[in-house]
């Protein structure tokens, strides 16, 4: 027979029990919110470098600060190869891409196009623009490249691209008073040959290519050198929680030491990254990038 008393007892303790493992539920969360992780991470999340072309290169060079970011995060970071930063800029807004390390100029963009939040820049203490020529080609000035030809290795790099840009707007000279011609190459008989005029490189491709050629600073001098440039950036979607994001800009500067020597671990990157220090990521550095973007009319790309 049905008791209603029996009924509402049973009722009762059955409500007293759920209630008690809501609250040892929401007990666990706290104790997981107020411990090292102090917010809930993703189980995963997939992280791309947008310089590093395919998933070869990346695990060649990456592997190891993958595994430190890995264990500094408490959660799986999966290598997202991209090819261009284009593809990397519809990956971040539609929630595919999580992270990236890009560079000043791939930071701007991703920035404009997908809404990307900084998190840390890694400034290099060499970090900036030089011009230089070959000694015979009678160019010793900035003013004496006017009509001239400079290779700047590739268009939209930061340091040899619009770096070179800066150096020139600087010293008056606009881009369309001489030829800019982006060869990929890091050879320098086109310099030494007369095939080009002038070479825009980072300080320190420049040392390697002169220790490469097994030549010396003598034979190819610098004509001018540009100021030190904003740092790499670690930027997040933007979709993704600010306490995330705070969380994972924190673990960095508190682990900064392991996860700069995983960088340096790698021979493709230790020459690049060597003295590079971690610091809070700030957007105004890299309105000097914006500025170079608008010189060469490509104010499209970060609109």
């Amino acid at each position: 027979m049905f008791d209603p008393l029996i009924s509402q007892s049973t009722m009762r303790r059955r409500n007293f029990l759920g209630y008690s493992f809501l609250f040892l539920a929401g007990c666990t969360t706290a104790e997981k919110l107020g411990s090292s992780s102090k917010v809930t991470i993703p189980p995963k999340l997939s992280f791309a470098v947008t310089d590093a072309k395919g998933l070869e290169e990346l695990q060649r060079d990456y592997e190891p600060f993958r595994v430190v970011l890995e264990d500094v995060l408490e959660t799986q970071i999966e290598f997202f190869p991209v090819d261009n930063i284009l593809d990397a800029a519809p990956a971040m807004l539609d929630g595919t891409l999580d992270l990236a390390w890009a560079g000043p100029s791939e930071y701007v963009i991703l920035n404009s196009r997908a809404r990307a939040k900084p998190i840390v820049t890694l400034k290099r203490p060499d970090y900036f623009t030089v011009i230089f020529v070959h000694r015979d080609r009678g160019v010793r000035s900035i003013a004496d490249l006017k009509g001239k030809t400079i290779d700047i290795w590739k268009l939209g790099t930061t340091a040899s691209h619009l770096g070179a840009v800066k150096i020139l707007l600087d010293a008056d000279l606009k881009t369309s008073n001489l030829k800019l011609v982006a060869s990929e190459s890091q050879d320098l008989q086109p310099l030494k040959i007369g095939e080009i005029d002038a070479m825009a490189r980072p300080m320190s491709r420049y040392q390697s290519m002169l220790q490469e050629a097994e030549t010396s600073a003598d034979e190819y001098p610098i004509l001018a050198r540009g100021s030190l440039l904003p740092g790499d950036v670690f930027v997040a979607r933007y979709q993704l929680n600010s306490e995330v994001a705070e969380f994972i800009s924190s673990q960095i500067l508190d682990n900064r030491d392991r996860l700069l020597e995983a960088i340096l671990s790698s021979p493709e990157l230790a020459n690049r990254f060597r003295g590079s220090t971690w610091e809070v990521a700030n957007d105004t550095d890299y309105d000097l990038v914006r500025d170079a973007y608008r010189e060469i009319g490509q104010e499209s790309i970060i609109q």
